[in-house]
């Protein structure tokens, strides 16, 4: 096996992609089931020349990640649950001062403190949550361990491309599975390489200031409505990602991301197998939700079935925007147990037979 090929835990190949995307800085604090990332990162990081700090929160953490970004530094922090509901006013100031930054939360079960167990409950604190103002952050959905990888990779060149903060947002059970998975290469990130950073001047030079954009806008608030509304219109339009199977001539289509994404392949295999034509579109990104992959929908279509670890259904809107409201909408709704694929076959049954209720 070749050294980038290998069998690794899904928060620690998050690290593992981080470092070699060229992250020098982690600043967080071990909150379960993320956990792994900071003990990895608490040895792997001196060997790369980095630095790891265990804050007293994730406000400190996440604060600290703003300074070292907007020096023009590669830097992660990352939570789960309650901690990143603190990442939420970082994350404001974040986008309101045009700083890239990747961020994670490893989703976990409950309201307040809740528990350990994998659940999808922070959909819409992710998605439509992230602090004060129009926020809008891009949302990365791994489904893999590989997919965990490749698009840690992504998030920092994206980040980078929109001055802008991106999230990883994944289940439990994807960060403490086990997989094979090839690893990028290294890459040494240059903290001089763009001309936004806060860099050292000589006397007479103006240095780069770390502020709110809006300030410098013409008008101020009146061109930043329109530099962040350009902002958002280009993510919408270029970020768009997600995988189809058999939507063409499916009778009922899944909507669903991360482990649960996992369940619906199978059971889209199964069902065909049985004569059942179900479907799958699987976001795989969230943020933009990938509108156009409703499109490919055919005309068979009898109904959508959201598959998430939520009991609010907390994607349900976002699929009856993207759908434009065209078909109903069925719910398989758990909130720590991981959905079973003859469940998705069995409701999907029942929507075919008119014995199904829709979410609304």
């Amino acid at each position: 096996m070749a050294d980038n090929q290998v069998i690794m835990k899904g928060n620690e190949a998050m690290a593992e992609a981080a470092i070699r995307s060229g992250c020098r800085l982690f600043s967080g604090y071990p909150i379960t089931p993320q956990t792994e990332i900071l003990e990895y990162m608490a040895w792997r990081m001196p060997e790369v020349g980095g630095t790891i700090v265990q804050t007293e929160d994730e406000l400190c953490g996440i604060y600290m990640l703003f300074g070292a970004s907007a020096a023009g530094a590669r830097t992660l922090s990352t939570s789960a649950g309650p901690g990143y509901s603190l990442f939420q006013e970082g994350i404001s100031y974040l986008v309101g001062s045009d700083l890239p930054a990747v961020l994670v939360d490893v989703t976990r079960i409950g309201n307040a403190l809740g528990d350990i167990s994998q659940s999808q409950g922070d959909y819409e604190l992710v998605t439509k949550g992230n602090g004060h103002g129009d926020t809008m952050v891009p949302v990365f959905t791994p489904n893999s361990v590989q997919e965990i990888v490749d698009d840690t990779v992504m998030a920092y060149d994206m980040s980078e491309k929109y001055k802008h903060p991106v999230i990883l947002l994944y289940d439990a059970a994807i960060g403490q599975m086990m997989e094979g998975v090839t690893l990028p290469d290294m890459h040494e990130h240059d903290i001089n390489k763009y001309d936004w950073s806060v860099k050292g001047i000589k006397k007479g030079e103006h240095g780069r200031k770390i502020t709110n954009v809006s300030y410098f806008c013409e008008d101020m608030y009146v061109g930043y409505e329109k530099y962040l509304r350009d902002k958002y219109a280009q993510i919408t339009e270029n970020e768009q990602r997600w995988e189809s199977i058999g939507v063409e001539d499916a009778e009922v289509v899944t909507i669903a991301y991360g482990i649960s994404s996992r369940v619906c392949k199978e059971a889209v295999l199964h069902a065909r197998e049985q004569g059942i034509k179900l479907g799958l579109i699987r976001p795989k990104m969230v943020v933009p939700f990938p509108v156009k992959a409703f499109d490919e929908i055919g005309p068979n279509c009898k109904g959508l079935m959201v598959v998430e670890m939520s009991i609010k259904g907390q994607m349900v809107n976002d699929v009856a925007l993207a759908s434009r409201c065209k078909y109903p909408i069925y719910g398989y709704l758990t909130s720590y147990e991981v959905p079973e694929s003859d469940k998705v076959i069995e409701i999907a049954k029942d929507i075919l037979a008119g014995n199904a209720k829709e979410v609304f």
